[in-house]
């Protein structure tokens, strides 16, 4: 079985540098690690590679590219946090308006990419996008000014 695997690898590898890419081949091992608030899926994926470091994403409910971490220590932290984050986001009436809002937003960004990879957007049209994303971005910071904060553990990342 492994050796299939380097060989599907080199193969794989010759393709992408004959498309112009320069790869350079990782040996790593990925983890998938799942979690259950309360009926709402948490799952994360993570590889480490030969460098010993730990690459994190989130998968569920949303998908979100967490943190590059140097220890395993720092990505078990990570974890923590943001699954202590949701257990109080679990306990809000409004967890679900949250999560299909997350999702949404996913999907608007692969469609947005669509619309940008296949088609000549006129530079109006891309304005107006810009014009609609402040006013979101905006409106995340005035709800931020109005809204209680509960969760103390750490500091916002983003906001």
């Amino acid at each position: 079985m492994k050796s299939y695997v380097i060989s599907e690898a080199s193969e794989h590898e010759m393709k992408l540098v004959q498309m112009g890419a320069k790869v350079e081949l990782v040996n790593s091992k990925m983890c998938y690690v799942r979690f259950n608030l309360e009926g709402i899926e948490i799952e994360y994926v993570y590889n480490i590679n030969n460098k010993n470091k730990f690459f994190l994403e989130r998968v569920k409910p949303y998908p979100l590219a967490l943190k590059v971490t140097n220890t395993e220590q720092e990505l078990i932290s990570v974890i923590e946090i943001d699954l202590a984050q949701f257990k109080n986001a679990v306990k809000s009436h409004n967890i679900n308006y949250f999560l299909n809002i997350g999702n949404e937003l996913t999907k608007t960004i692969k469609k947005f990419e669509d619309l940008f990879l296949y088609y000549n957007i006129p530079r109006e049209e891309c304005e107006a996008f810009q014009e609609q994303v402040d006013a979101l971005l905006d409106h995340i910071y005035k709800t931020k000014e109005q809204a209680e904060r509960v969760f103390f553990e750490k500091e916002p990342d983003n906001l």
